[in-house]
């Protein structure tokens, strides 16, 4: 199977930030695979900018490394390596001050798309947007990507956007989620909006609850005293898990075109009821067999930061309207796992008695690991013996599916970094999106701080507090299993 590839246009793209951990891991080796599909034309170029003294072989150097530390199986191109890191350039820039401006300035082209990745803290994002306005070096049609934290709060977030639109127009200003950049993220919308069998069922009438996983084994790690002041509820939960609860529930949109999109997924926010302290579970990882707590992490032995969240939603619309949305998310769980499963209702009547009645349609929708979409469905137990059902899935394992090709299958930042050079807005939130999951947000936050409130601790490799478990037997629900 080979991918159709459209070639984008000519673009200078400068990575502020460009020997940073993300640009080695995600952003350099990921343009190199966009370079060697032929989506990248020969008169694009890729202009690291950072702190360090450095000068254009240096900046090669480094991302030959990189692309052999964290490439795939593209790492061995050593020619086409060769011909990638001609087209890098290498600019010391100071974000706070005045150096390397001018610099960067002569070295951009006109008539090519100009685009900046600021992969830097959040902190620099307002000096370096003023400063690509005072020496010119932005104009009408750039675009700059923004990562997350979009701010800490409502206010911060507010202050965050005020300052980068003084400088340029939302259309310009791409705020990047990875998770929407994923190959299941998007199968998800093409699975409702592009299948006749589903869309009628996705409503109250036929959908009993969804669940929403995202789990990892890592702990916090070198980022404990970022994370401390984070916490799973703002690293995850306000963005991450939010987007993805967005494409479950939104309304079709008229087209597949950006404002259309992000119209219906923020109709979705701002009708998310209030969540009760009743249906909020936080936990924190506590040492198990030699490892690490969290407080350990952390490097703060009076932590109350959460490293994991469970909590039961529901959303105030038509079609919504008494189906609950769970949503977990932590560190240290039994496995590596992130999951959406849409569970149907129990049939009205069932002809069969006993256990034999007691089956549900599942259709889950695999983020990673293994990614893959599989329909849950029931039919009869091959062999004599009576009427014995069972569930299997109608299974579509990406790796399975697509044989070798799934190796290529697109990376999220490689999908929306060319979808930034296009100019195509759809997989990135807008500010006021951004604005309405702080909103909601932020009352929840709150409520913990004023009451003191303290995590349940759970055991690393676990599937969390036991907490957790009681928020869906409460309902006569249970937890899907965490596989990785």
């Amino acid at each position: 199977m080979v991918s159709r590839v459209i070639p984008v246009d000519n673009f200078d793209l400068v990575i502020f930030g460009g020997t940073g951990d993300l640009a080695r891991r995600k952003i350099l080796p990921g343009l190199f695979r966009r370079f060697l599909s032929g989506q990248m034309t020969e008169g694009s170029r890729i202009i690291g900018a950072a702190r360090g003294e450095m000068d254009d072989e240096g900046f090669r150097t480094l991302v030959r490394e990189a692309i052999a530390e964290f490439g795939g199986r593209e790492k061995n191109e050593t020619d086409c390596i060769e011909r990638f890191v001609e087209r890098l350039h290498y600019v010391p820039i100071d974000a706070m001050g005045e150096g390397g401006w001018t610099q960067l300035r002569d070295l951009m082209r006109l008539d090519v798309v100009r685009a900046f990745y600021f992969s830097v803290a959040p902190s620099l994002f307002g000096a370096i947007a003023e400063r690509l306005h005072k020496y010119e070096i932005a104009n009408a049609d750039s675009r700059i990507v923004v990562e997350k934290p979009f701010g800490r709060d409502l206010a911060t977030a507010r202050a965050l956007n005020a300052t980068l639109a003084e400088h340029f127009n939302e259309t310009q200003i791409y705020r990047i989620d990875h998770y929407l950049g994923k190959e299941t993220v998007q199968n998800l919308m093409a699975v409702r909006f592009g299948n006749v069998l589903f869309e009628p069922l996705w409503n109250n009438h036929y959908v009993d609850h969804i669940q929403i996983t995202v789990a990892e084994t890592v702990g916090v790690g070198g980022r404990g005293s970022y994370y401390d002041k984070s916490g799973a509820m703002r690293d995850m939960v306000q963005n991450h898990l939010m987007q993805l609860l967005c494409l479950i529930a939104m309304e079709p949109p008229s087209k597949f075109e950006a404002d259309e999109v992000r119209n219906e997924k923020l109709k979705v926010i701002r009708a998310l009821q209030p969540v009760e302290n009743h249906h909020i579970v936080r936990g924190q990882y506590d040492a198990h067999e030699g490892g690490q707590s969290y407080r350990q992490d952390a490097e703060n032995p009076r932590s109350f930061t959460e490293s994991f969240i469970a909590m039961k939603c529901h959303i105030n619309n038509w079609r919504w309207a008494g189906v609950p949305f769970y949503i977990r998310t932590g560190k240290k769980m039994k496995a590596r796992s992130s999951e959406i499963a849409v569970v149907f209702k129990d049939l009205g009547h069932s002809i069969f008695e006993g256990d034999e009645a007691r089956h549900r349609n599942i259709l889950a929708i695999r983020l990673q690991p293994n990614e893959g979409i599989d329909l849950q469905v029931t039919i009869k137990e091959p062999g004599p013996g009576g009427m014995r059902l069972i569930d299997v899935p109608l299974d579509m394992t990406f790796s399975e599916a697509l044989g070798p090709d799934a190796e290529d299958v697109t990376d999220a930042y490689e999908r929306l970094i060319m979808d930034v050079i296009r100019g195509n807005q759809t997989l990135f939130m807008r500010g006021d999106e951004v604005e309405a999951a702080w909103a909601w947000t932020d009352p929840i936050i709150q409520g913990w701080e004023k009451r003191n409130d303290v995590p349940k601790l759970y055991d690393a490799g676990s599937a969390g507090p036991d907490d957790a478990l009681m928020l869906m037997h409460r309902d006569g629900r249970r937890w899907r299993d965490i596989k990785g």
